[in-house]
């Protein structure tokens, strides 16, 4: 069953605004024409099992409101599924400030930015194990659920749906701490031993012969740790599809 065309571009347009704040599908190396594909394939895909009832001879300015409707609740749910990416940049700055890798910069090419290299590697981290196991489809399945929760046009704003953002908003800070937490404590037993030797030794240059220390040290700490930061990383990735059907069922509150 084929479905009119009406109700493929308002799944489009929401499908469209998820993938266009996505980090994985938002790089440099990922075409735009590509992406626009992937957006009209999933929507005529998926608007066939959605109802468009009284979407027909929809008049123009009430069409161009639901089309906007559509948009921002796509923006929406690709700012959602970004909020744990969000925490892996900030937690890769983190780890870099603590153990001497914060320069030079390196160009994430999955957020068009700056960043710093362990902030990179976790990024490519989770995009490695996102792709790898799949969890992209389980994702393209909630997006389907949630025109059940939330139909075509539908949605509007609610107390419950700011507290729910700004907590994943706040939420932030505290993943990135946790993922970060080891070599924090790394760092400051390096300071703190450092602090010792240069009052035992005044003539060593304490500030100099402290860095190559802390990089090593660092290094070692995120070898042995690399498995449990993916562990870490993949508990918020498999939590995604429940993010946004909770963000969804907020928005069709009424």
């Amino acid at each position: 069953m084929l479905p009119d065309f009406t109700t493929w571009l308002l799944v489009m347009l929401r499908i469209g605004g998820l993938l266009a704040l996505f980090p994985i599908f938002t790089a440099r190396h990922f075409p735009a024409r590509v992406r626009l594909a992937l957006g009209a394939l999933v929507a005529a895909l998926v608007a066939p099992n959605v109802p468009g009832n009284g979407l027909v001879g929809l008049p123009f300015l009430d069409l161009v409101v639901r089309m906007t409707i559509e948009v921002l609740i796509g923006l929406l749910l690709g700012f959602v599924s970004r909020i744990t990416f969000y925490a892996l940049d900030l937690a890769g700055s983190l780890i870099g400030a603590e153990v001497g890798l914060n320069l030079p910069g390196a160009l994430n090419p999955f957020a068009e930015t700056q960043t710093t290299a362990p902030a990179l590697i976790l990024y490519n981290l989770a995009a490695l194990l996102y792709l790898s196991l799949d969890l992209h489809h389980w994702l393209l399945a909630a997006f389907q659920q949630s025109y059940l929760y939330l139909p075509l046009g539908g949605g509007r704003l609610s107390e419950a749906l700011l507290v729910d953002v700004l907590r994943r908003t706040s939420g932030v800070f505290e993943i990135a701490v946790r993922m970060a937490a080891p070599f924090i404590a790394v760092s400051f037993i390096v300071t703190l031993v450092f602090s010792v030797l240069g009052r035992a030794v005044p003539q060593m240059n304490v500030f100099a012969e402290s860095f190559p220390t802390r990089i090593l040290a660092g290094l070692i700490v995120f070898g042995l740790t690399t498995q449990l930061l993916a562990y870490h990383i993949l508990h918020y990735l498999r939590r995604l599809p429940e993010d946004l059907l909770r963000v969804v069922q907020l928005l069709g509150m009424q």
